[in-house]
Formats: structure tokens, sequence, C-alpha cells
């Protein structure tokens, strides 16, 4: 009987470290000239392909990876060598994280992702009129924000001068008013201005041959402390890296969409999509986001 669980446990013991052999990184992001060798030959990496421990990647000029560890640990590749990938699982932090269980989701396709908004009912449909500005705000029960920071964007209109985006409590009293060119501000929530505020209108017009606006005002609203309990212990488990990096956006603008944070994802897209503004896939990322929720078509 000693026999038969020892040679049951050495067997596992195997199976173990030949799937642990198998996979090191799964690869999200891949930019410019990017090899793998395995078996002698070098070939593509492609978005969503296994690196061995064994492998070696090769990174050409401007080129860049984006790969996620076994562990969950995200990791960016950028500067043009060969490396050995044991070199590169080498860098990872020690620890876990559960990242790596929202990895099918970010390389699932973009009817999947679209279906499932559309499942819970956080697909904003498409209002716009013509001439007016069109908020890209999730409805109001969606419309709930973890972080501090919220991208606030709009749909351009023929104005002549500034959009002005006033911010208000629920009884209409104004918080504060910005007037900008652009289609967007950011709206940093632990300003002293909004620190007791827990709901926040918004507005946004702009005057051209007529005045033009978004209509009734949104609503932004922190996530309830029942709710924010849960999600606090979703971000630790994730135990992501406190960098500011493209990739550690990316990945974090998929941990959210997937809990239905959708005003968070929408900012942390942007966010590595303007941290590297040279990868297409981080744009990309933001602009498909935007078509899913029904902003843009």
């Amino acid at each position: 009987m000693k026999v038969r669980l020892f040679f049951v446990l050495a067997f596992l013991l195997v199976i173990q470290i030949s799937f642990a052999q198998t996979y090191a990184f799964k690869v999200l992001v891949s930019k410019g000239k990017t090899e793998v060798k395995n078996d002698n030959n070098w070939q593509s990496i492609k978005v969503g392909a296994s690196l061995k421990p064994t492998d070696e990647v090769k990174i050409g000029e401007n080129a860049y990876l984006g790969l996620i560890h076994a562990t969950g640990k995200p990791l960016e590749v950028r500067e043009a060598k060969t490396y050995k990938v044991s070199e590169l699982v080498s860098k990872i932090a020690p620890g876990t994280s559960v990242i790596n269980k929202y990895t099918d989701f970010i390389l699932s396709s973009e009817t999947e992702k679209k279906n499932r908004l559309s499942a819970t009912g956080a697909v904003h449909r498409d209002i716009t009129k013509k001439d007016n500005i069109h908020l890209f705000l999730p409805k109001s029960e969606q419309a709930k924000v973890y972080g501090n920071h919220v991208l606030v964007q709009w749909t351009p209109a023929k104005i002549e001068g500034n959009y002005k985006v006033a911010f208000t409590d629920m009884m209409g009293a104004e918080l504060t008013v910005v007037q900008t060119t652009d289609t967007r501000v950011l709206l940093d929530l632990s300003d002293e201005k909004f620190k007791k505020e827990n709901q926040v209108l918004v507005h946004v017009s702009g005057k051209g041959k007529r005045t033009v606006d978004s209509g009734d005002d949104l609503i932004i609203q922190r996530v309830k402390p029942s709710e924010r309990h849960r999600i606090d212990s979703l971000y630790a488990a994730a135990n992501l890296p406190p960098d500011d990096s493209a990739l550690t956006k990316y990945v974090l603008a998929s941990f959210y969409e997937e809990n239905m944070l959708l005003l968070d994802a929408q900012t942390a897209y942007y966010e590595a999509a303007k941290l590297a503004p040279d990868v297409e896939l981080y744009s990309s990322a933001y602009e498909e986001f935007l078509k899913r929720m029904g902003f843009v078509k």
C-alpha cells in the first residue's frame, strides 16, 4: 500500500513539474518584431501565445512585449535584445496574483465581451442627436466608481471656444466648472471639492450657432461601503505591481471591466493608451471598449 502511494505521489509530482515547465508567460501584447525560439526555430510571437521556461525570445528595435507570468504578475519587455525566458522569470517579484484568472477575459473576443455587457444591461443605447453632446457615461446604476480618477469624455460638437463642464452635487450646488477645448477631462475625486460627495452630477455644454449640451445631468457615484470592501479584497488578491506602466493599466482595466466597474475600466484603458502611444493595441483596446459600451460606432 505504501509503495502504491509512493508511486501515485511521484506521478503527481512529475505532472506538476511538467506543467510548470510548459508555461512561464502568456503573451498579452506584442508590437513590432518579436520572435520566440523553440525547437531551434524562430517564429513570430502572437498575442495569446504561451512561453516556456526553456524558450528564448528576441525583441527587435522599437518592439514591445506585454507578458503575464504564471503567478499572475505582469512584465513589460522593451529593450532590443535576445532573452532566455528563464531570465525574464527572474525579473518577476515574489508572491502570487489572481490576475492570471482574468487572462481569458483579456484575450477573449470583442463579441464575447460585448455580449457579456449586453447581458448585464450595461451597454449604453446610443441616443445621440445631431449636433448634441453625448457623454460617455454608463447608465446611472452602472455609473459607479471605485478609484479616485474618472475620465469624463463626450462626442465633439460644432462650437466656438471652450466646452463648459459643470460638476454639481445632488442639490444642484456647483462643485467646480472646467473650461476646455478638449473632449475629455480627468476628474479627481480626492480633490477637496469632492471628498464629501458620494454622488456627483455632470453636464457639458458649448456655444456655436446655438447652445448645445449633454441634456439631463448624468451621475457619477462612489461604490457603496459594502461593495468597496468586496472590491478591496479582490484588488488585494490581484497584487499588481505599484507601477504606472501601460501594461499594468491595461490589466487593471480588464480587472475593472470583469467586475463591472465600467468608469474605472474606461479610465484605465485611456491611461494605458496615453502611457504607451506607440503600442497600437492599447489605443485599440480603448476604442473597442467605447464601442462595446455603445458610445461610438
